[in-house]
């Protein structure tokens, strides 16, 4: 399908996560942007009731009626369980369409390219039944796209994702007592995204992580059943976790140092002048936890961010669940020599901005 031949598009963007890595699926705050790298739905209704669905980026295909409640076919079958989440809202598709999806942002690779693929597969949907009244704001959508890509398969993923694509710009969010968005002023000037081009395991990490900060935490609340993640002191977390294997003491602190960086973040969004120094400053102190507590960077990653500091970055990180994937940068000055760097480095580059979130356009 031609970019000309569509009667309506749906686009979201990836993210980079700023401050906060591992941290929503915790209900800690985090601080995120979305990107100029967007995923694209586009359809044109036709005669009967069947979807046909074309993913050139991937050379994948789907057909089917979303008359009733769809059977999975594969792992993680995103495209079905929307319709599915739909179906049990009470949507109704009364005609076809013919399909295609394709993306900008690097897949599998921790910039968000499925949830942002699910947040515009779900408004898309919305828009072809007519049911905008189930999601009628970003946050809703957003809110349909976890329920559809984490929650029906059960993974490990958080929330930061879906609502990052859906509201786009910079936002910050709280997940403790009820969720709650603040938009942001974003950076000013230019990320440089570096795909490391090393596979990955999103699922597996994110569950890793997840579960060994998890259980850090059940063991610790045996003696200490007011142990709260979201306000304990880094020096109270390394007294109460000092008998505890290095597998789950060291995530645990990580956890801890990430939710202080996080509030140092937000003091640099909330000030009368950005400090684009300071900023860049706190990407890489936070890298350094990611890498040394955490565990989610990898050799190539770290050569990669060493590459793009000593050509003028001015901080930068590991991006999303990591083991592989991508990293960013700021550099709000002289990006392309940046990106040259990285890619002489043997990873591939993007230069981003913040960008907006869901986007649609009618024919």
């Amino acid at each position: 399908m031609h970019k000309q031949a569509f009667s309506l598009r749906v686009s979201s963007p990836g993210r980079i996560c700023l401050f906060g890595e591992h941290q929503d699926y915790l209900d800690l705050e985090v601080i995120a942007s979305a990107i100029s790298l967007r995923f694209y739905v586009e359809g044109c209704p036709h005669p009967g009731s069947e979807f046909h669905i074309s993913l050139p980026d991937t050379n994948e295909e789907d057909s089917f009626v979303p008359g009733s409640e769809l059977p999975y076919l594969k792992p993680r079958d995103y495209l079905r369980s929307a319709v599915n989440i739909l179906l049990r809202l009470g949507a109704r598709f009364r005609q076809g369409w013919e399909i295609t999806m394709h993306g900008e942002i690097p897949i599998n690779a921790g910039t968000s390219s499925s949830s942002a693929m699910v947040v515009a597969w779900t408004r898309f949907l919305l828009e072809a039944c007519g049911r905008l009244d189930l999601a009628p704001t970003p946050e809703a959508v957003a809110e349909l796209a976890h329920r559809a890509e984490v929650l029906e398969f059960r993974e490990p993923g958080g929330m930061m994702d879906h609502y990052t694509s859906a509201l786009g710009g910079t936002v910050w969010i709280q997940f403790a007592g009820g969720l709650k968005i603040t938009r942001l002023p974003s950076p000013p000037g230019t990320f440089v995204l570096g795909d490391s081009l090393e596979k990955k395991d999103t699922t597996g990490t994110l569950g890793s992580v997840r579960e060994r900060v998890t259980r850090g935490l059940e063991i610790l609340r045996r003696e200490n059943p007011g142990l709260n993640l979201a306000t304990a002191s880094e020096q109270e977390i390394l007294n109460l976790s000092r008998n505890l294997p290095p597998e789950i003491s060291k995530p645990l602190h990580g956890a801890v140092l990430n939710r202080m960086l996080t509030a140092e973040g937000l003091k640099i969004f909330q000030a009368p002048v950005f400090d684009p120094v300071k900023f860049g400053r706190l990407l890489t102190e936070q890298q350094t936890v990611l890498r040394e507590l955490v565990g989610i960077s990898t050799p190539k990653i770290d050569r990669l961010l060493e590459a793009a500091l000593q050509n003028g970055a001015l901080g930068g990180k590991v991006n999303g669940s990591g083991g592989g994937g991508c990293m960013f940068v700021y550099a709000p000055e002289d990006p392309e020599a940046v990106a040259r760097a990285i890619e002489q480095a043997g990873g591939r580059p993007y230069i981003i901005r913040p960008d907006s979130g869901l986007t649609v356009e009618k024919s």
